[in-house]
C-alpha cells in the first residue's frame, strides 16, 4: 500500500480494468516502406550509428515485411557519403537516405550555395545518391540569419533550395513544429507536463521563439509557392492534433503528402477522424513510424492500429511508461482495400521506387 498523497506521478503507473478485445497482429496486412526513420548517427549522443549491426537492422525489416526503409539521417558530404555507402549502396532497394542542407550556406545571396550543396547531394559519387531533402525543424526554431533573426521556411532564402528538389524531383520531407502542447503554457493544463519535466528543452513557448500557428503558416506558405516541388509532412503534417487543418491542407495542394511516424498517441485518440482523412486522401497518407531504434514492437503497434478496430489499448509495450501521454488509443480499422497504397504504394510513388 502506498499513501496516494505522497505518489508521484513519476511514480505513478495505473493499470487498465477495461476487458476488451486483443488482436494480436505480428505483421502488416502487406510490404510497407517506412517513409520516416533514423539510422544514421545524427541523432545519437555518442555519435554511433543508431544501430550498431546493419544485420539487426535488416532482420526486423524482414520479421516484419518492411520492404524499404527511409534513413533521414543523411545530413550533407562525408556523412551522407557515409550513410549511402552503410546502407543504400550495400542493400540496394531496402534504405533511402536523404539529404540535409547545412542552413549555413544561406548567408550567401539567394541561397546558391545551399542549391549547390543540395544538387551535389543528389549527384554523390555518381551513383545512388541521396533520395530527397529532409528539413528538420532547427529551420524556424534554431538557425538564425547574420542578423540573429529565425529563419523559417517560408524565408525568401529557402526558396532556391525548395526550387531545387522540385528540379531534381527530390520529395522534401519537413519537420516543421512540434506537438501542440510543447508550445503551450508549462502548467498544470499542459496535457504533456510530465514529458516536458524530463525534456525541458522540447519546450518552445520560450519568448523569441515563434508560435505554433506562425510556424504551420510557414509551412503552408511554402508548399504554396511551390507547387511543383513534392512535400510529405512529417509528423501528420506536424498537426496530428487537427486532421480538419491536415484535411483542408491535403484537399488544398495536391503535392502535399503526410505521413503518420510518431504520432500513434495522437492519432490513436481520434480513430474514426484518422480513417476518414485516409478515406478522403488514399494518395497521400504515407505510412512511417519514426520509431528508432528499429524494433519489431513498434511495427506491430502501427499495424494493430490501422488494421484493427480494437480499442483502449497502449501504444507503448504495456510493461512501458507511455512516453507521449498517459492514454490508451483504439485502432482505426482502415478498409483493407486502401491499405497497399498506405502501407507501400504511395511511398513508391512518392520516391519514385
Amino acid at each position: 500500500m502506498v499513501d496516494p498523497s505522497s505518489l508521484s506521478l513519476h511514480d505513478w503507473a495505473p493499470v487498465s480494468q477495461v476487458r476488451a478485445d486483443r488482436t494480436v497482429v505480428d505483421r502488416p496486412a502487406v510490404p510497407c516502406v517506412d517513409v520516416h526513420n533514423h539510422l544514421g548517427r545524427w541523432l545519437t549522443r555518442d555519435g554511433t550509428w543508431m544501430t550498431p549491426d546493419v544485420g539487426e537492422v535488416l532482420a526486423v525489416m524482414d520479421a516484419c515485411d518492411v520492404v524499404t526503409v527511409v534513413n533521414l539521417d543523411g545530413r550533407w558530404g562525408d556523412e551522407l557519403r557515409a550513410n549511402l555507402d552503410r546502407y543504400d549502396r550495400a542493400h540496394e532497394g531496402r534504405f533511402v537516405t536523404f539529404a540535409h542542407v547545412d542552413w549555413r550556406l544561406l548567408a550567401d545571396p539567394g541561397g546558391a550555395r545551399g542549391v549547390e550543396q543540395l544538387v551535389r547531394s543528389v549527384a554523390d559519387s555518381a551513383a545512388a545518391g541521396a533520395r530527397g531533402l529532409k528539413v528538420w525543424k532547427d529551420l524556424g526554431l534554431e538557425f538564425r540569419d547574420e542578423r540573429g533573426s529565425l529563419v523559417l521556411p517560408d524565408a525568401p532564402e529557402v526558396a532556391a533550395v525548395l526550387d531545387a528538389a522540385g528540379e531534381h524531383a527530390l520529395p522534401v520531407l519537413i519537420h516543421t513544429a512540434d506537438p501542440v502542447a510543447f508550445f503551450a503554457p508549462l502548467d498544470r493544463h499542459n496535457e504533456r507536463l510530465e514529458e516536458l519535466a524530463e525534456c525541458p528543452d522540447w519546450w518552445f513557448g520560450r519568448p523569441g521563439l515563434p508560435s505554433f500557428q506562425r510556424l504551420v503558416d510557414a509551412l503552408e506558405a511554402a508548399v504554396a509557392e511551390h507547387p511543383g516541388t513534392t512535400f510529405v509532412g512529417a509528423h501528420v503534417g506536424c498537426f496530428a492534433e487537427d486532421l480538419r487543418w491536415v484535411d483542408r491542407m491535403l484537399g488544398a495542394y495536391p503535392q502535399l503528402h503526410v505521413d503518420i511516424g510518431g504520432r500513434l498517441p495522437e492519432l490513436g485518440r481520434q480513430p474514426r477522424g484518422f480513417r476518414r482523412l485516409v478515406e478522403a486522401h488514399p494518395e497521400q497518407v504515407l505510412f512511417g513510424t519514426d520509431g528508432y531504434p528499429l524494433g519489431v514492437e513498434v511495427y506491430r503497434s502501427y499495424a494493430r492500429f490501422l488494421e484493427t478496430a480494437d480499442e483502449s489499448f497502449p501504444y507503448t509495450p504495456e510493461e512501458e511508461r507511455p512516453s507521449m501521454g498517459r492514454w490508451d488509443i483504439a485502432g482505426a480499422e482502415i478498409p483493407a482495400a486502401l491499405l497497399p497504397a498506405l502501407y507501400a504504394g504511395n511511398a513508391r510513388r512518392v520516391l519514385c521506387l
